[in-house]
């Protein structure tokens, strides 16, 4: 069975990714796509390296006849359109920010604001498949990029109570293309070329996400220190997460293998991760370290923000919201060089 697919927002970097995923996937049939500022115009103005450049773009806020639709909209402009197209009975996948948080009051800390549609938080899938069940779900919404790695790393120790949960340090690296395609002086070449920064410092909105998640899987109220920081490459994302073992620290070594050996994304490895290592691919690399100096452990993740991070992890949710295998249609082989 094949299952007729749309995009909003498809001039995006995320959008061109996930066009490029459907065009081969076996199950999706890629009827329409949305682009607010560029509809009106073709694929090919805005995504030269994708097939069939002739193709056009249409406006977000068409009736689409489609099954499923996969939202890759800029923040708070996804939550009305998502609304709309549910309560019409399809299937959608929001890859923003708009409902992924589970109440208004941990939404408006996020993003200062309120919540155009506060009854709707709550309701939506968390789309993390290796924690959270999408299977059947009929609307998800994907995590960020930042909470994915961060989670990956750090909820297996945390589940199995191998270290504690007060005093959690998430500290992450990120590639340009994640802040998306918007024009910033910020994000030019010449602001971003031979330096690294920090940013979003003590108020990123991950924070609360990555919080959420974990209160969600854990119960409890966590809090975690968490500083992202830009480097100048254009894709991958690196998170190291430090925690205090508890004194009862056997099981570490196995934490992750056991946690992850369903997962056909996520492996496990007995070396530092790195982000070249998961470019162009779905996976997750996942590594852990015992410091008995200081009796902290050290998890690692390393991902394709645009994949793993974004496109990917939309389409691996889609995939076990209509019932095909995981791994349909996504590479699990990175690229090199």
């Amino acid at each position: 069975m094949s299952f007729r697919v749309a995009v909003l927002g498809a001039s995006g970097y995320a959008g061109g990714e996930l066009i490029r995923l459907i065009d081969g996937h076996d199950g999706f049939d890629l009827v329409y796509m949305g682009a607010h500022s560029h509809a009106g115009s073709v694929l090919g103005d805005v995504h030269p390296q994708l097939k069939k450049p002739e193709r056009p773009l249409g406006g977000i806020d068409a009736e689409i006849d489609a099954d499923l639709v996969f939202l890759a909209l800029p923040h708070g402009a996804s939550a009305k359109v998502g609304f709309r197209l549910t309560e019409r009975g399809l299937r959608v996948v929001d890859l923003g920010s708009d409902f992924r948080l589970d109440t208004p009051e941990r939404f408006e800390e996020a993003y200062g604001e309120a919540h155009p549609l506060p009854d709707q938080l709550g309701r939506w899938v968390y789309g993390l498949p290796e924690l959270f069940d999408c299977t059947g779900a009929d609307r998800v919404a994907s995590p960020g990029c930042y909470p994915t790695a961060v989670l990956l790393a750090i909820a297996p120790f945390l589940r199995k109570g191998l270290v504690s949960a007060d005093g959690l340090v998430a500290d992450c690296l990120s590639g340009v293309s994640g802040a998306g395609r918007s024009l910033r002086d910020e994000f030019m070449f010449g602001s971003v070329a031979e330096g690294v920064r920090a940013y979003g410092i003590a108020g990123h909105r991950h924070r609360p996400e990555i919080e959420m998640a974990l209160d969600s899987l854990l119960g409890g109220r966590h809090r975690v220190t968490f500083t992202p920081h830009l480097v100048p490459m254009q894709r991958g994302l690196l998170a190291t997460v430090t925690a205090a073992v508890v004194e009862d620290s056997d099981g570490i070594e196995d934490c992750l293998s056991l946690a992850y050996q369903d997962a056909p994304f996520v492996e496990v490895i007995d070396r530092p991760p790195q982000t070249r290592w998961v470019v162009g691919s779905n996976r997750a690399l996942v590594a852990a370290f015992h410091d008995g100096h200081t009796g902290r452990l050290i998890a690692q993740c390393a991902i394709d923000n645009l994949l793993k991070g974004a496109a990917g992890q939309a389409v691996q949710a889609a995939n076990l919201m209509v019932g095909y295998e995981e791994t349909t249609g996504l590479p699990l082989d990175g690229l090199m060089p």
